[in-house]
């Protein structure tokens, strides 16, 4: 492949860089739960209402930047959103109080939740014949932040004597010297994506304004959810977004006191969940192919099916619990490309940046709301109960896409 076909992909790769940053902030929080529980003297129910908070902004941000980006342009979005999640990052170097801390995980949440919603848009127009396969690559890079952030934490933690006399001079020594680290890593690529995307993008990709007709209104975005296909659709993706959220939030947790594990083996377990994201670009491609119900069905199946696994066997050990954990991010992996594919090919396109703001914005605030849920549950009944909620949301999931496939 030659350097101008490469460059074909420069907005792709800058975006999908975006969102790994972003989701390695995201996902480098649970892995901290813990040490925060110590640090801080807090319980279960708190770190998990601390990332709710996160999420729930997170998922708030997802309408209005839509709709913002169809006015001012995805680029300028994008941009200014992970400037703010990198100084939120780098505001983490200063010790302060746990509420402090919440707070500046809800300036992150809010920086994040600028991007994903617009750059499946645009990632959509400039990809027109490959949207299944861009998205596929654009949540495969973004997932690796997952992968990433559990290693990082234990390299800051407990990092060998010659990196430590390193890692010591950065401010805030200890989980802390991590997000200095990131937040200067996201204002270096936020900077190089406003610079370099815009030169590199189609006549009217930026923006999503109307060609025709009147400026869409908040009745028109409702009078979308008259149909009820979307309707269920909607409701795969609020079930799933649910379990998906809760699992992620608490699966260290879980491994560790529930089935029993050293936390450096659950922390390694849970990055096996991001490892197997690779399974995106084979899901979208897949999708573009064969169809995007039966692609999402099947992944959300596989899904239901493992977070069964991880409550009944439990006990089972680590190499039967990783095997399960691999399963699960294969299928909630798996789902999550076709998902954005299937909404930009639904979605009227004088609505669809407002729309898939409103449906994400949906998703997202049942993800925001499941570490909470399964915070408390695990409080007063134990995980596995907490977990087995879960399992039954992906399994709704899966029976309500089975229905959508069924009827198509």
């Amino acid at each position: 492949m030659d350097l101008r076909r490469l460059a074909e992909y420069d907005v792709l790769l800058l975006t999908a860089l975006l969102w790994f940053l972003g989701k390695f902030l995201r996902y480098a929080f649970p892995p901290l739960f813990e040490p925060l529980q110590a640090s801080y003297g807090v319980s279960n129910a708190a770190v998990g209402t601390a990332y709710t908070g996160f999420m729930l902004v997170y998922a708030l941000m997802q309408f209005p930047s839509g709709a913002l980006a169809d006015r001012v342009g995805a680029v300028r979005v994008m941009a200014v959103g992970a400037a703010v999640a990198g100084v939120g990052a780098l505001a983490l170097a200063v010790d302060a109080p746990f509420v402090a801390l919440a707070a500046v995980m809800l300036v992150i949440g809010g920086g994040t939740g600028a991007h994903k919603t617009v750059a499946v848009r645009l990632l959509a127009r400039v990809y027109p014949a490959r949207t299944g396969r861009a998205l596929g690559a654009h949540d495969t890079l973004g997932a690796l932040g997952g992968v990433a952030a559990p290693a990082a934490v234990v390299l800051f933690l407990s990092a060998p004597p010659v990196l430590a006399s390193v890692l010591a001079r950065l401010p805030g020594a200890d989980w802390r010297g991590l997000f200095v680290v990131s937040g200067v890593v996201v204002l270096a690529v936020a900077a190089a994506f406003a610079l370099r995307v815009p030169d590199r993008l189609p006549e009217d990709a930026d923006r999503g304004e109307p060609r025709e007709g009147p400026e869409p209104s908040a009745r028109d975005y409702l009078v979308l959810f008259r149909d009820r296909r979307m309707t269920a659709f909607v409701l795969v993706t609020i079930a799933s977004s649910f379990a998906y959220n809760g699992a992620v939030a608490f699966f260290p947790l879980y491994l560790s006191q529930a089935a029993g594990l050293s936390t450096s083996t659950a922390s390694l377990l849970y990055s096996v969940l991001f490892a197997v994201t690779f399974v995106q670009l084979v899901s979208g491609d897949l999708s573009d192919r064969l169809g995007r119900l039966p692609v999402m069905t099947i992944a959300l199946g596989l899904a239901a099916v493992s977070l069964v696994g991880v409550v009944v066997l439990v006990d089972a050990g680590p190499i039967v619990l990783g095997v399960l954990v691999a399963v699960l991010g294969i299928g909630s992996h798996g789902y999550r490309p076709v998902r954005g594919a299937y909404l930009v090919e639904e979605l009227p396109e004088r609505l669809a940046g407002g729309g898939l703001g409103v449906v994400r914005t949906l998703l997202m605030v049942a993800g925001a709301l499941a570490p909470g849920i399964v915070g408390a549950t695990a409080d007063v009944a134990g995980f596995r109960p907490a977990f087995a909620l879960l399992a039954g949301a992906v399994a709704l999931a899966a029976l309500a896409a089975a229905g959508l496939w069924a009827t198509e």
